[in-house]
């Protein structure tokens, strides 16, 4: 059967074939008619032969969906003149069935959607009233047009092209404001750049932070995320580390292998892929792969996985184990590998060691998970919030302290606590203070502090210089010292192999369509991690 040039023809036929001849026009169809069968020979057969005059390009559509939604309505649900018809769904189906209900005259066509930006679209159908969000005007009676579901026509050489026209995401539209759910264009993937299907994704304070746009260059509308996991669905020229079906850690900051960053074994600070929160489009050609009705939707951090697809430059994936479950290790895109690798990679703490840590939130809980897998024999847990205490003994967290339950300085209280200060403390929170206090609780001599906060703009870090002096060492740490594309593979086999546990991270799971729910936990205090599923 030939596609091209003259679409959907037959080319030629087999043994036995007599009722089609080349040259017959007709249309494949996912369910078959044997012509044997006593489903087949009963009256009520659902298969026929289409007129050669029909515009393939036209009736191709009638294959499955719109055949399916049309025939519901029409052959099932059979509504009479003057009718009540409820569609559930406005997708390209429920719109079939909404025309169905339309030619069959029925005088209130009500469609029901979460989507509220499907509705304008469902009155060329018929829809006449919406659940959601209030009623509309009646459209003018109209009779069937299949070109109204032709939205978008591609070459079949271009036919991945296609998936870019029903994918969703949930976008950001303004600051603060509720995500919604949207079909989005996502472009094909250019030089070096990968299309990823995303099967999980969760929820950082970071998304929060840039969502509230709060001390930053608000961008929108923007789509977010950027802790994830999933799947190669096609690669752009240039690309090959990675085919179609592997599995991938979207990661918001780089490895290229190329700039002297990345042939340092000493940084992970990509000169090309470094992270960068203003920048909303991919950097080979300065354009969003993301569009609605033609206009530009930003990326956030190279990943935006709060949509179904999306497109990533190759360096910001991490290639993993197929055999790993991605609703567990996506977690380790962003805060749980900061924080666990600020300890185990900078920090550096010995067996039976003692380590402060500051901040009890999802990036230092994984901190204290490090100080635990390294043996520590105290692991005195830092914060204001009372409610986290318990909750981070499952963390190996052994000791408490509220600076508020105090009248001098924590880190005074932590030396009185520790002979003269901890081995080793790392600082969580980002705020200026605790960082000072970190420093200055480690002992003297041998004692180390991280930061991994990031603080303020306008903030001081302020210190006696004898700290120094008396052999104190302050370090930074930027993504646990992790290189996304080295060294994020190896600490998923470490949860592989049972060295880490990413479960206790996971306090909340929802469907992708109730994505603001994980907002809300997160607002409240009440998630570590929430998982969000990107399939129902």
């Amino acid at each position: 059967m030939s596609t091209s040039g003259k679409l959907r023809i037959v080319e030629s036929v087999g043994l036995g074939v007599t009722e089609l001849q080349p040259g017959d026009h007709v249309l494949p169809v996912f369910t078959g008619e044997c012509g044997e069968c006593r489903h087949c020979k009963s009256e009520e057969s659902n298969m026929s032969k289409i007129n050669p005059k029909a515009p393939l390009d036209k009736v191709c559509v009638l294959s499955c969906g719109i055949s399916t939604g049309l025939g519901a309505a029409l052959n099932v649900a059979k509504p009479r003149q003057g009718s009540t018809v409820a569609v559930f769904g406005l997708g390209a189906v429920g719109l079939a069935a909404a025309e169905g209900a339309r030619i069959s005259g029925a005088s209130r066509i009500i469609g029901v959607d979460m989507n509220p930006g499907r509705f304008n679209e469902a009155k060329k159908f018929g829809v006449t009233e919406f659940m959601n969000p209030k009623d509309h005007d009646k459209p003018v009676q109209q009779e069937l047009e299949l070109e109204k579901f032709i939205t978008h026509q591609v070459p079949m050489a271009e036919i991945n092209k296609a998936f870019k026209y029903m994918l969703h995401a949930a976008v950001a539209w303004e600051a603060g404001k509720p995500l919604v759910m949207e079909e989005v264009e996502v472009a094909p993937p250019q030089k070096m750049e990968v299309r990823v299907k995303i099967l999980f994704t969760s929820l950082c304070h970071t998304d929060v932070y840039f969502w509230e746009a709060k001390g930053q260059n608000p961008l929108f509308p923007r789509i977010l995320g950027h802790e994830a996991g999933g799947i190669v669905e096609s690669v752009g020229e240039g690309v090959t580390e990675l085919v179609p079906g592997d599995h991938v850690l979207p990661v918001f900051t780089g490895e290229c292998k190329e700039c002297a960053h990345c042939k340092s074994e000493e940084s992970n600070m990509c000169d090309l892929l470094r992270i960068n929160t203003d920048r909303g489009v991919m950097i080979h050609d300065g354009k969003s792969r993301f569009s609605k009705n033609g206009k530009p939707i930003y990326h956030f951090v190279g990943t935006s996985t709060f949509s179904e697809y999306t497109v990533v430059h190759v360096g910001c994936l991490a290639k993993i184990n197929p055999l790993a479950p991605l609703d567990k290790v996506c977690v380790l895109s962003c805060g749980i590998s900061t924080g666990f690798g600020a300890t185990v990679n900078v920090a550096k703490p010995i067996k039976g060691s003692t380590v402060a840590v500051f901040g009890l939130g999802a990036v230092g809980l994984a901190a204290a998970e490090g100080a635990r897998v390294s043996g520590a024999s105290r692991i005195i847990g830092v914060d204001l919030n009372p409610n986290r205490f318990e909750q981070a003994k499952q963390f190996g967290v052994t000791e408490f302290v509220n600076p508020k339950d105090y009248s001098k300085p924590v880190q005074e209280v932590i030396a009185e606590m520790t002979d003269g200060g901890v081995d080793r403390s790392v600082e969580c929170t980002g705020h200026v203070d605790a960082m000072i206090s970190a420093f200055e609780c480690v002992h003297d001599g041998w004692g180390v502090a991280v930061l991994v906060g990031v603080p303020h703009k306008d903030a001081v870090f302020k210190t006696h210089p004898m700290n120094f002096l008396n052999e104190r060492t302050l370090k930074g740490t930027f993504f646990g010292n992790y290189k996304p594309r080295s060294d994020i593979p190896a600490v998923v086999e470490k949860y592989m192999n049972k060295e880490l546990e990413l479960e206790k991270f996971i306090t909340h799971q929802v469907p992708f369509s109730e994505i603001n729910k994980a907002f809300d936990y997160m607002l409240k205090g009440q998630s570590i991690r929430c998982i969000i599923r990107m399939e129902h």
